[in-house]
């Protein structure tokens, strides 16, 4: 399992908004009408573990860019960022706080972002070589599979035995390859 670094920064920035209500008065209302007040889970340190969160996730969406190259969820996060460190060190009013609302729920959509085309990317990344090894000589061979039909017989190069699949799979590539086949590789129970 891969952990998401921008997934558990943006949670982690809006636990830390929500147990922070002297801060964000925002989730203070909802905070303080389940009776909690002005608790505040970091004390002095809130800001500091926000902005590292800010930062973790900047860097979670950043690893991201890199696996999948689109550019849509980096060029969210990055101004939401922004508008966090700029409302928390150059804004002088009253209006600060809605420069950190911003920037937190940019990089909320950035996240969700950045997770729908993680999973797009994983989709689309499909092996169509896969190594057959025939049950009864032990022989194995590299083949190319189809991406769109099952291979339901297959014939040993070396002992020369018809292979079919085990019940329950849709072709030998399922049964006997080193990789699944194209549309079970998708998440499809069979091929079609």
């Amino acid at each position: 399992m891969k952990i998401q670094a921008d997934r558990i920064g943006t949670i982690g920035l809006f636990i830390t908004a929500i147990t922070s209500p002297c801060c964000f008065p925002l989730f203070g209302v909802a905070f303080a009408s389940l009776g909690f007040g002005s608790f505040e889970l970091f004390g002095g340190w809130t800001m500091w573990v926000f902005q590292s969160l800010v930062l973790l996730s900047l860097a979670g969406t950043f690893v991201s860019y890199r696996q999948h190259r689109c550019l849509y969820p980096l060029l969210i996060a990055l101004p939401s960022a922004l508008l966090i460190f700029i409302g928390y060190h150059f804004i002088n009013n009253d209006y600060w706080v809605y420069y950190l609302y911003a920037g937190m729920f940019g990089l909320l959509i950035a996240a969700g972002v950045n997770y729908y085309r993680t999973k797009l990317h994983n989709r689309m990344k499909i092996e169509l070589i896969s190594v057959v090894t025939c049950p009864f000589c032990g022989h194995q061979k590299s083949e190319q599979m189809p991406i769109n039909a099952c291979t339901y017989f297959y014939e040993c190069t070396s002992c020369r035995t018809r292979l079919k699949p085990k019940p329950g799979d849709c072709c030998i590539f399922c049964s006997y390859g080193t990789v699944k086949c194209p549309p079970v590789q998708q998440g499809n129970d069979c091929c079609s």
